[in-house]
């Protein structure tokens, strides 16, 4: 997505994100600059797991190199391609890695595609019975004869005994059996907790779930065998896959010893079980302290071995399981502020482009980073939330010279930033966690 095809409300969304530091959740291709090696990369991925491989990769940087950026742009490129989506953030309290059943939950409510981007797992539902629909039509069948919803539920339960034999889970098949009979019926509110039951929710009743003869909810053991079911509901709609970003992974280093050895068992299972899940692609992100440090992936010795990060030098391979975001430095923060001044939806162009001048972003650039001790690394939610705040004065007011009157002054600072500034180690803080 080029500024030329950039919607004036994704334009609007962009510079409303920044200017709360936080990434966009949309329009990042007008900015990515920098990105191309890692974008190839994860080209590559998309098109084994197209083809019907399952897939991983992990985004290895450190704060400020773009980790969450580059997996929000990811997401958008997954969805581009027609992949159904969802994101799920690592928390010791609200999304406990080594909890499948919370993760799951956390996958499927989050899920996403170009055409849901709420509500998605029964909009694939929905898909799929079209689907059935459509073939049967194609085949000669008559929509308006009496027996086509007999049809119908003849070739659906067909599809249901194929997907039985792929290891769904007999209590999936059940449910699905039973949303399909209950949305026939067109009693969709019932239908719908039966959705809200496939999703992970804890918070259905009862009786709803006799009507599809099954009991309790779904639980860690067989939390990922569901996961499976979920994969083969979305390629039966029509999407080629399924992405799953996992983002802050680091977040496990800050847990007891017992949570964060459960977590990282975790993340093991789930690679052994990656050849199996045909279409699915696991994208993670952390720290190099995450997966080098002993309170990470190196205290799993099986783990490590796996996935540990290897270099030649200045040479990287880009295939192997880590993929590496390098730091920002001065030239690539240069090339982004000026994307963002094109972008910007100025009254006037012309003055926001002669005050906010290629002399004047430099200035900034060396403001901001000498402002955190040289390290340009750190700085870009700093520096981009400082230079939309400068874009925003000159549009409104035509006397502002932000060579005159700009002076940079740290704020708003995030625990990585305040670490930074007061000189203290950012792994220095991995206090345990108690829950």
């Amino acid at each position: 997505m080029t500024p030329a095809t950039l919607s004036a409300q994704d334009t609007q969304h962009i510079f409303e994100r920044l200017r709360e530091g936080t990434v966009p959740e949309r329009g990042l291709n007008a900015f990515a600059v920098g990105t191309e090696a890692v974008r190839t990369e994860l080209e590559r991925q998309f098109g084994m797991v197209s083809a019907g491989e399952g897939a991983s990769k992990f985004l290895r940087g450190d704060y400020g190199c773009g980790k969450t950026f580059m997996a929000q742009l990811t997401l958008l490129t997954a969805m581009h391609k027609n992949f159904a989506v969802s994101k799920v953030v690592v928390s010791p309290n609200d999304t406990p890695f080594y909890k499948f059943d919370e993760v799951y939950a956390r996958i499927v409510g989050n899920l996403q595609t170009g055409l849901a981007r709420g509500g998605a797992l029964g909009d694939c539902i929905d898909r799929w019975i079209t689907a059935v629909e459509d073939r049967l039509i194609a085949e000669g069948g008559d929509e308006d004869s009496p027996d086509f919803d007999d049809q119908v539920a003849q070739r659906f339960e067909q599809e249901l005994h194929e997907i039985a034999k792929l290891e769904a889970g007999a209590d999936f098949i059940a449910v699905l059996r039973a949303y399909f009979r209950l949305r026939q019926a067109g009693d969709l509110a019932q239908a719908s907790q039966l959705l809200s039951w496939l999703s992970g929710s804890r918070n259905v009743a009862a009786w709803v779930k006799r009507t599809a003869g099954i009991k309790g909810d779904i639980s860690s053991q067989t939390a990922l065998t569901w996961l499976k079911g979920i994969l083969l509901i979305i390629r039966r709609a029509g999407h080629p896959g399924l992405l799953v970003v996992v983002d802050e992974l680091e977040t496990v280093m800050r847990m007891r010893t017992d949570v964060r050895e459960k977590s990282l068992n975790a993340l093991r299972q789930i690679l052994d079980a990656v050849p199996e899940y045909r279409g699915l692609f696991w994208l993670f992100t952390g720290t190099p302290d995450f997966f080098d440090g002993r309170r990470g992936v190196a205290g799993l010795p099986p783990l490590h071995d796996r996935i540990h990060f290897r270099s030649a030098g200045e040479f990287v391979n880009l295939r192997q399981p880590q993929l590496e975001l390098r730091p920002f430095d001065r030239a690539r923060l240069r090339e982004v502020a000026l994307c963002l001044r094109g972008l910007y939806p100025a009254r006037e162009p012309a003055h926001l482009q002669h005050k906010v001048s290629d002399a004047f972003i430099q200035r900034l650039i060396e403001e901001v980073t000498q402002g955190f001790k040289g390290d340009v690394g750190i700085i870009p939610r700093q520096f981009l939330r400082e230079f939309v705040d400068v874009l925003d004065l000159v549009d409104q007011y035509p006397a502002y010279d932000p060579e005159a009157s700009y002076q940079f002054t740290p704020k708003d600072l995030s625990f990585e930033e305040e670490a930074l500034l007061s000189g203290q180690p950012l792994d220095d803080d991995l206090t345990v966690l108690e829950f």
